[in-house]
């Protein structure tokens, strides 16, 4: 029933990727990085995935690289905005881009707790990659800084993405559905730890 359901948006996907290649991968981690809530678990992964297989055309460290560059775009999108509009702007309108006054709120919080250092430890974490652009944007942090963290971030995350894509993918062909599971598993476990322990708890806390 799933695999029914989710295979047209599979098909349009390796499509797009065989007849758009990198451009494909570099735009929907665009849309990852600013305001569309596209997963980059799912965009890199399966790119990797079919690469290693040999189902696409495009190379691995390419996927990479289109990765971190289309993820610097996104977040470079939220920093200019932020930057430009300001505090009081965006708390005004930023919900007519997606960005709530919550969000600006929990950014910030983020953003008192780890100062210039979550810039590159954002990258890297859910639920954070897509906030850390607006209180650095408002505080005017060094854009030539913000662009270095956020693509060394950025390439590293993709990397980690490639890898489990391409390990996932090949359990599946091997049909060990319990290296799947432990894979997926495993992953999970350790995203949401560290969302708890470098997200969540500071989101909540008020600005020093």
């Amino acid at each position: 029933m799933l695999k029914q359901l989710f295979q047209p948006l599979l098909d349009w996907y390796q499509h797009a990727l065989e007849s758009g290649g990198y451009w494909v991968v570099g735009l929907l981690m665009t849309c990852e990085s600013s305001v569309l809530p596209l997963p980059s678990e799912s965009i890199i992964p399966l790119a990797a995935s079919w690469s290693h297989s040999g189902k696409i055309s495009i190379g691995i460290p390419g996927i990479i690289i289109a990765g971190a560059l289309g993820s610097w775009l996104g977040a470079t999108i939220v920093y200019w905005l932020a930057r430009l509009a300001g505090r009081p702007l965006l708390l005004r309108y930023g919900s007519y881009v997606l960005i709530t006054p919550e969000k600006i709120q929990k950014a910030e919080n983020w953003s008192a707790h780890y100062g210039a250092a979550g810039v590159f430890v954002a990258r890297l974490l859910p639920g954070a990659r897509q906030l850390v652009g607006i209180p650095a944007g408002i505080a005017k942090f060094s854009f030539l800084k913000y662009s270095i963290f956020t693509l060394l971030g950025s390439a590293i995350w993709c990397s980690v993405l490639c890898w489990l894509g391409v390990k996932i993918g090949a359990d599946i062909t091997k049909g060990e559905m319990h290296k799947v599971i432990f894979s997926v598993g495993g992953t999970a476990l350790v995203l949401g730890g560290l969302y708890y322990f470098f997200v969540h708890r500071h989101m909540k806390k008020k600005p020093e």
